[in-house]
């Protein structure tokens, strides 16, 4: 027996698979022969001998109707198989047909090749799914035939990507974070408390202030007195303590990655975290802490980079520490972190995030009708001050590059050695340098050069 298949698809993005659209036989044949039908397609199969009888396993896939004794139409009707045997006079078996009904992919092929003239993709249908496969110029073309396919398909799940990207630009990320903070704490009063008994009556006072500026975070100065008569006593603390502080953090992470891929880095450690106590052991969990970077970038047309960037620096800070039972002091920690999806070129900055903060506060605590008294009331109260100024800036420098030789890059290591013993002991070296690597000079002048005397 013969078979004859009419149909294809023309196209640089082209399916696999070919839905004929009409099929011929000219013999009698037990042999089951493929027959691909896409989902609410046709073939018409023209038959040399009459056809009697038509079989079809699968109804729920496949459908076939006798138009005339030598034409039968086969239709596709949702993805999956089912077989087709023709019959002819005296229930002799002419054809069989294994019918794959699958997504007629040939638009989408189409319309792939229309939008991505500049790249290679492959479309083939496998039941309900969709399978990508060739090659794409760039990481933003694969990308788009990827969501071209899971709105042809109806889900993301129906869609597989084996596309790989002719030349994929490599990007390095700098991320710039900068930091100043500035702190003034000011604690200028008198503290009285005492006791006065007369008798079974007895009254007691304290005019410490409502919050204190921590003694241990500031050099105190106090000067501290009592009284005592009786059974009454008073003292008196004069407190008077200051600190202006200025604090800077820079940190310039670099990190280099292939376009589409995800990249990661930090610089610093880990600090334990009890999470359980259980006869008479802790458990630990490390957390981390120090310079993180974490981005994915893509390289899009005309040089212009798409950055989902997620930057950290942090460091153990006693402020907010808490001691559990045990002894057990858990540390701190001081954090900027900073997240988001950006667009920029290539050596363009942009500044990501920012803050700019103040926290003022201030307080004065007193004796009430005693802190009115001419020249004696100052001491009776009490003032504390705060004022906390910070500023934060996260930038943010993508660059396209690519690889160099090992001799035109230069280490922080280059140079640098351990001085000997004299110069450690006479001169107070801790390493010695060497002369930098050579350069050329540069080209003198050509011509008589020189001074003219008249």
């Amino acid at each position: 027996m013969g078979i004859g298949a009419v149909g294809g698809v023309n196209g640089q993005a082209h399916a696999q698979t070919v839905f004929p659209s009409e099929v011929s036989i000219d013999g009698l044949s037990r042999q089951e022969q493929l027959l691909p039908v896409g989902v609410g397609r046709s073939v018409v199969v023209n038959s040399a001998r009459i056809v009697r009888d038509v079989l079809v396993s699968s109804p729920e896939f496949v459908d076939a109707v006798v138009r005339t004794d030598k034409k039968v139409y086969i239709f596709g009707n949702q993805p999956g198989q089912g077989t087709v045997v023709l019959f002819g006079e005296g229930g002799r078996q002419i054809a069989t047909f294994k019918v794959r009904v699958e997504q007629d992919s040939t638009d989408l092929a189409q319309l792939i090749s229309r939008l991505l003239p500049n790249s290679d993709i492959e479309v083939e249908s496998l039941n309900s799914n969709i399978i990508l496969s060739g090659v794409a110029l760039n990481a933003q073309e694969a990308q788009m035939a990827v969501d071209i396919a899971e709105r042809f398909a109806g889900s993301p799940e129906n869609v597989v990507s084996a596309v790989t990207i002719a030349e994929r630009d490599q990007v390095q990320l700098r991320v710039t974070v900068a930091e100043v903070n500035r702190t003034v704490l000011k604690q200028l009063g008198v503290n009285l408390s005492g006791a006065i008994n007369t008798g079974n009556f007895g009254v007691g006072f304290n005019t410490e202030p409502g919050f204190n500026v921590n003694p241990s975070a500031v050099n105190q100065s106090s000067l501290v007195g009592g009284f005592l008569a009786g059974g009454s006593s008073v003292s008196a603390e004069v407190r008077a303590l200051q600190r202006d502080g200025i604090a800077r953090t820079l940190a310039e992470p670099t990190l280099v990655a292939v376009s589409g891929e995800n990249a990661s880095f930090l610089a610093g450690g880990e600090f334990p975290i009890p999470t359980g106590y259980e006869d008479g052991k802790v458990s630990l969990e490390f957390k981390p802490y120090g310079v993180g970077l974490d981005f994915t970038p893509v390289v899009l047309a005309e040089g212009r980079i798409r950055l989902r960037v997620k930057t950290e620096v942090s460091e153990l800070s006693t402020d907010g520490a808490v001691s559990i039972t045990n002894g057990i002091a858990v540390s701190a920690l001081k954090v900027r972190r900073a997240e988001s999806t950006v667009e920029l070129p290539s050596g363009g900055t942009l500044v990501m995030a920012g803050l700019l903060q103040e926290d003022y506060k201030q307080e004065i605590d007193a004796t009430p009708g005693l802190k009115n008294l001419p020249i004696l009331g100052p001491l009776f109260k009490s003032r504390d001050f705060r004022n906390n100024q910070t500023e934060l800036v996260v930038f943010v420098t993508p660059y396209v590059v690519r690889p160099v030789a090992t001799a035109d890059l230069s280490r922080p290591t280059d140079n640098l050695a351990p001085p000997s013993d004299a110069s450690t002991v006479f001169l107070n070296q801790l390493n010695r340098i060497y002369n930098t690597k050579e350069v050329p000079l540069k080209g003198g002048y050509h011509g008589d050069i020189g001074y003219i005397y008249e």
